[in-house]
This record gives C-alpha cells, structure tokens and sequence, in this order.
C-alpha cells in the first residue's frame, strides 16, 4: 500500500495536475490510501475543508480511480501543517503544489514548497499548474 499526503490550497488548475500527478502514481499501486489536507490560513468563519471546491474536485476523481480518499483540514503554518500531517498520518510521500516562477525566481521554490521539502526526510512530488 501507498500512502500520500496530497496538500491542496483552493487553485483549481494546479489541484487538477496535482490529482493528474496522483492517478498516474496509484495506477501502478496495488492499494492506495490518499489524505488530501487543507490549511486554512486565517478561518474567522469556520469554513470546512468539504467546501473547497478544488478537494471536493480531487476526492471525486481519485474515488472514482478506487483510490481510498480522507480529508483533513487545519489551520495556521501550511508548511508546518503539512509537515505534520505527514508524520501524524506516516505518509510514504508528499504532493505539494508549484507556482509559476519568474526567471530569476525559479532558483526558488515558493516558501511553502520550499519548506516541505528542507523540513521533511519523504519523498516530496511538487506539481506545476494545469495551465502552465
């Protein structure tokens, strides 16, 4: 079995090649169980991760490819959230979103991305948009 951490923000495009990205590894799985999280940054209103139209979007579609799916959701830090999450759920591996660069930007990744991947010792999968 096979165990991802698939961190989403609400970027409809980039959940999308995250999701691609995910089929793609389960298809050659025996079992796969995906924890897709949502870290509210600021949440005053009490939004649930159920009404993020891009989880909602990524759940139905990796069910649909017999792919056991669970929702999570905080709130603070996302790259300390994820980090978390990770080790709280022992994840074989992280998918994380990419940003679009500028030329000089491209040296970097984005903070959050960046911190995933210095903080963590798994494997992580960092996911260009859809549209790019």
């Amino acid at each position: 079995m096979v165990r991802v951490l698939l961190a989403l923000d609400d970027d409809i495009p980039q959940a999308h090649a995250q999701t691609n990205a995910i089929e793609a590894m389960v298809d050659t799985a025996t079992d796969a169980e995906v924890y897709i999280l949502h870290v509210f940054r600021d949440n005053p209103e009490g939004a649930s991760v159920h009404q993020v139209e891009a989880v909602r979007e990524a759940k139905d579609r990796l069910e649909t490819a017999g792919v056991t799916v669970e929702l999570l959701e905080a709130s603070g830090s996302p790259a300390d959230e994820i980090l978390a999450h990770a080790e709280e759920h022992d994840v074989d591996q992280i998918c994380v979103g990419g940003r679009k660069r500028s030329p000089t930007g491209k040296a970097l990744f984005g903070s959050v991305t960046q911190d995933v991947i210095l903080g963590t010792h798994l494997p992580v999968l960092v996911c260009g948009s859809e549209d790019e």
